[in-house]
């Protein structure tokens, strides 16, 4: 459920003849430009004395102005249950908190997952997160897969959610990550590219497009840098993963499709790598992992 809460800001002479959006950005209940552009589209800010007259993100403001703000908030953290779990915090400061996700832990709130997910742990654990712009995930900047661990990076307020958001989007962000992969990669390292879409038998996965060279791709650019770290005798490798996208399952994609599945990642391959593996030990304690050997090492 969604409110407004309105309020005035009045401009003074040190913000004459700013842009509209550069002005409420100032404030701290907006934060930022792209929020306060958002705002203004909307028809949510206009001038107290001429309420009809439409605004755009470009009008200079003079001083003695006064501006009414009707800021839409998002109340659906109320229907959020707090999961009383305590959380690997790596680190925090007034603005965002790094947390190591465990594997099994869903993300946000989704079907069959409704009060056990990583945002109701947060909402147990920490007094502010960001509602960004009415979502009802609070904090989330980035997803992990439910059975990949790792760093996770939560927005503490909607300044910080902004500008983490710009970053994944501007792809500046780095991110490593180790998998323990079946086979030996010919290559010690390379880069893999491919267009990820919905994988055409089964919606729960995802593929590489099938190109031609007159098509027009239709998926998403995925691009994943690797490094191989260590071959193993029992027919295992341990792998480096950079991503410069970060599409859903695109390492695990990736992986599966250069014929070196994840290890446990049952979804893509890993199964019927089983058999080539040697030992029967190894083969069983596979099989009994609850989670796929894949993890978000640096953030």
């Amino acid at each position: 459920m969604r409110t407004k809460k309105i309020f005035k800001i009045t401009v003074d002479d040190s913000c004459s003849f700013l842009r509209l959006d550069k002005f409420l950005s100032k404030n701290n209940e907006i934060a930022s430009r792209s929020r306060a552009a958002q705002l203004i589209d909307a028809g949510c800010v206009s001038i107290d004395e001429e309420p009809h007259k439409v605004l755009k993100s470009s009008y200079k403001v003079s001083p003695g102005e006064i501006f009414v703000i009707e800021l839409p908030v998002d109340t659906e953290t109320s229907s959020l249950v707090p999961l009383e779990v305590a959380l690997d915090i790596i680190y925090e400061d007034e603005d965002l908190l790094v947390v190591n996700k465990p594997a099994g832990m869903v993300v946000h709130p989704a079907a069959g997952h409704a009060h056990d997910t990583l945002v109701n742990a947060l909402i147990h654990n920490v007094k502010n997160l960001s509602m960004g712009f009415g979502e009802n995930r609070p904090g989330i900047v980035h997803r992990l897969d439910r059975d990949t661990s790792g760093l996770l990076v939560v927005a503490k307020n909607d300044f910080a959610q902004d500008s983490l958001a710009k970053q994944f989007q501007k792809k500046t962000v780095h991110r490593i990550y180790k998998a323990l992969v079946h086979g030996h990669p010919k290559s010690p390292s390379g880069t893999i590219q491919s267009y990820l879409v919905r994988h055409p038998q089964d919606r729960k996965r995802f593929a590489s497009e099938k190109l031609s060279a007159s098509s027009i791709p239709q998926g998403k650019k995925a691009i994943t840098h690797y490094k191989v770290l260590q071959n193993y005798s029992c027919g295992l490798s341990l792998i480096e993963c950079q991503l410069e996208t970060g599409r859903t399952h695109q390492i695990r994609v990736h992986m599966s499709e250069s014929q070196h599945p994840i290890v446990a990642d049952f979804i893509y391959g890993s199964k019927g790598r089983l058999k080539n593996l040697k030992s029967v030990h190894l083969r069983a304690a596979i099989q009994q992992l609850s989670r796929i050997a894949l993890h978000a090492e640096q953030l």
